[in-house]
């Protein structure tokens, strides 16, 4: 019989400040939500728990889509379940890339079988309109076209109504992700004519991870229903998933239980501080904490007027070492932020300004510590100077 070789202690995990790429830290409404009696995933009051939670999805997502409802999994699932259900052999679709998220994108609309083509954009910058005409011009009966909202490897906020314009003219159909920027900048599927979107609950929801929130409107519906071929992911396949968050409640897969518990309370939180009041508390702190980096002398990576409200890129200062700087963090202050991904992986860090972590208290901590890690490395970075112009950004905005 095989036997333990030590004895496990209770778990005690190290509190961190979360200014990572993701998860963000949780709201304690939410742990309390989690740990809260489990039912059964047939429980009429389950069912209207999962009601509540589809009903706050849909104003978070600022949509009347009767399709929206949260995947079991993490961003990931969202992403491989929109395009999976969207796109099977034979079909045609232009997907947008100027960081990993995109080549994932690429990656999982390539294993559907469909004919993919790829706008290749430049890393830290937007996809222009005029990259998306040339692309619709080269394939004009594209099914799907596919983009990154919120580019998290690149902190990139991708305008989206002109390209949303474009594949529609060409009867495309679009489909966003919206993983960091859902609940941290305005997303709004109705307004902008977005017919599939996915997002995950670890970022701007401020939710522990394992949900993936979608939303598809009555048009990616009826192609969804309208496939030759039966979607190729049983988990992921939303012809029967839909029909256990609809009317007929039609066993599927055990719901993870406590993870909807949360995701309501999140979304609860997120309803009661209101969208608009939400968005601008996240755009004041990232510029306060830009301000404040910009001071001590490090430089945006992102394309100026296109940056993320909820995570904030910066590059790394010639002579210092990113993993030393971030292990300093940890080690001195049980902060956390990220580095880069791809080819930019060495040359810039990624700093998470997200949800409930979206505080002035943080963005003040973030960069006393930041100061500290850099002096450490023998770059001279003034904390005074860049809590001074951090302030300031709060004083003109009377907060």
């Amino acid at each position: 019989m095989l036997e333990l070789k030590k004895n496990y202690s209770e778990l005690a995990p190290t509190e961190r400040v979360l200014l990572g790429a993701g998860p963000s830290g949780v709201d304690p409404r939410v742990l309390r939500a989690m740990s809260t009696p489990l039912l059964g995933h047939l429980d009429p009051e389950f069912i209207g728990i999962m009601n509540d939670t589809r009903d706050l999805l849909r104003y978070v997502f600022q949509t009347e889509n009767l399709l929206t409802l949260p995947m079991s999994g993490t961003g990931s699932s969202g992403m491989d379940t929109v395009l999976s259900n969207l796109l099977e052999p034979g079909d045609k679709a232009i997907v947008a890339v100027c960081g990993v998220f995109g080549e994932r994108m690429v990656d999982i609309a390539g294993r559907t079988g469909a004919e993919v083509k790829v706008i290749n954009g430049e890393w830290g910058r937007i996809i222009e309109t005029e990259q998306v005409e040339a692309a619709f011009n080269e394939m004009p009966d594209a099914k799907v076209f596919a983009f990154v909202h919120a580019e998290t490897s690149t902190g990139i906020l991708q305008p989206v109504e002109d390209i949303v314009r474009i594949a529609h003219e060409h009867g495309a159909l679009v489909a966003m992700d919206c993983v960091t920027s859902l609940g941290g900048a305005p997303v709004l599927l109705d307004e902008w004519g977005i017919d599939a979107a996915y997002s995950g609950t670890q970022k701007c929801i401020s939710c522990p991870p394992g949900l993936s929130p979608i939303s598809m409107n009555a048009k990616a519906q009826e192609a969804l229903h309208n496939r030759k071929t039966k979607v190729p992911s049983w988990y992921l396949d939303l012809t029967m998933i839909e029909r256990y968050w609809g009317q007929e409640r039609f066993y599927h897969h055990t719901a993870p239980i406590s993870m909807v518990y949360a995701l309501r309370e999140a979304l609860r939180i997120i309803a009661e501080e209101g969208l608009e009041a939400r968005w601008a508390r996240h755009e004041l702190n990232a510029e306060a904490f830009a301000a404040g980096c910009e001071a001590m002398g490090l430089k945006p990576f992102a394309q100026e007027g296109y940056r993320l409200p909820s995570l904030v890129t910066l590059w790394i200062p010639e002579g210092v070492q990113d993993a030393a700087v971030r292990q300093h963090l940890l080690k001195e202050f049980n902060l956390e932020i990220s580095g880069g991904l791809g080819p930019v992986k060495g040359q810039i860090w990624r700093v998470g300004l997200m949800g409930s972590n979206s505080t002035r208290k943080n963005i003040m901590f973030a960069l006393t510590a930041l100061c500290s890690a850099l002096n450490a490395q023998g770059f001279k970075a003034s904390a005074s100077a860049a809590l001074e112009a951090a302030t300031a950004v709060y004083d003109a905005a009377g907060k």
